[in-house]
């Protein structure tokens, strides 16, 4: 119901009432009528004239509307009851004494509005500054507001502050991602160089004839192939994260058994694992027949892998469990690399995050891996988590099944 309609039917039902109440006390219908007429009719033009008034002042502060509203209130009442006593011959002593009655109250009532519009102002302030701080850093840390004199301001206030906090908390994640894009270009501009560094140093030296020996150019060729293939591998995964990061979905990705994938992963690390003295083994036996996307799951595992193995020492075991509960695989990677300090755990997921300063230095890429490997089993409405264990930690995935 509108304002308009809910003040009208609040018009008929009071004139009503008063109609009701004049009959009840003996006076005659017509008399009554009279006086509810008399009444309502002066009532209302005194209210049509505060109405003008208050919008002639409705560029004015809100104290002075407030004081409008009362004196026009008190207005239109006093204007309806003097025309309602005049009709019924009141004595002038009686309505000088109704009049003096009138002007006390309406006084008293203009400095209570007077009171309650400069609190409403007041408050008013407060919520344009709490508007205006949106803007700043800090906002967020400046308190509760209120309480307020009115619920709508107050429920204002709360929604602006509610603003401000996730204004405060969308600024934080933007400095955090900026922070961490500054990171990212430093470590990769660092680990970029490094494999070109060598790559055109070991050219040169070809080209120069600094070495002739056909077994030392064999060991130089095959040094360029390797700082090749790491230099490959970085701009793979590079692309790899813009890709998970633009949201964008490989084409023809094709299904594949879950054991079959796996053997296919652990065929492909072990060579390098032995080289570097570390040994890895499975446990995938009884698989059902079930499928996983090929190139997102090889990816996720085999980025696991290589760091389980690039972080256990010499001598040292990698573990992979491979199991399925109902319709979700499980692919578990313990290591034996000492554990994860307990302030990094939180962080191991991070883009170009590589721990403490003995990782930083182990020649192990752009510290992506694992960022690729989170985004593409979330991708896959999947979960990725990690947790210390005894000798080492454990990268535990779970993803969702489709059966064959």
């Amino acid at each position: 119901m509108s304002t308009r309609v809910g003040a009208a039917v609040l018009i008929l039902c009071g004139a009503f009432v008063a109609a009701l109440l004049a009959v009840s006390s003996g006076t005659s219908a017509s008399d009554a009528f009279v006086v509810v007429a008399l009444a309502a009719g002066g009532s209302l033009a005194a209210a049509a004239a505060g109405a003008a008034l208050l919008r002639t002042l409705r560029r004015r502060s809100l104290r002075v509307q407030v004081l409008a509203v009362a004196l026009a209130t008190t207005l239109t009442m006093t204007v309806g009851v003097l025309l309602a006593a005049e009709f019924m011959l009141v004595s002038s002593h009686d309505l000088t004494v109704l009049a003096v009655v009138l002007v006390a109250a309406g006084s008293v009532a203009g400095g209570a509005a007077l009171y309650l519009g400069d609190m409403y102002e007041r408050d008013a302030r407060d919520v344009a500054a709490l508007a205006a701080r949106l803007a700043e850093p800090d906002a967020a840390d400046s308190g509760a507001p209120g309480p307020f004199a009115t619920r709508d301001l107050q429920r204002l206030a709360d929604q602006l502050a509610d603003v401000s906090s996730r204004l405060e908390a969308s600024r934080q994640r933007e400095r955090a991602i900026d922070a961490s894009r500054r990171e990212l270009v430093a470590w990769i501009s660092h680990d970029l160089r490094s494999p070109i560094a060598s790559i055109r140093a070991l050219a040169e030296a070809l080209d120069d004839g600094v070495v002739s020996d056909p077994e030392d150019v064999e060991r130089y060729h095959r040094a360029i192939v390797h700082e090749t293939q790491r230099l490959g591998s970085l701009v793979d995964d590079l692309f790899e994260l813009s890709r998970l990061a633009s949201g964008d979905e490989p084409e023809d990705q094709p299904f594949v058994p879950v054991g079959e994938l796996v053997g296919a992963v652990l065929s492909g690390v072990t060579p390098s694992a032995a080289v570097a003295g570390v040994e890895v083994s499975a446990s995938f036996e009884d698989l059902p027949a079930a499928l996983v996307p090929a190139s997102d799951v090889r990816r996720v595992l085999r980025n696991l892998l290589d760091n389980a193995v690039r972080h256990t020492p010499s001598g040292g075991r990698v573990f992979l469990e491979v199991s399925c509960h109902g319709r979700v695989l499980e692919l578990s990677v313990a290591d034996e690399c000492g554990g994860i300090p307990q302030a990094d755990l939180d962080h191991v997921f991070d883009v170009a995050f590589r721990g403490d300063e003995a990782r930083s230095r182990d020649g192990g890429g752009g510290g992506l891996g694992l960022a690729i490997a989170k985004g593409l089993v979330e991708g896959r409405e999947g979960t990725i988590e990690v947790a210390n264990r005894a000798r080492g930690c454990r990268f535990t995935v779970h993803l969702p099944l489709v059966t064959a």
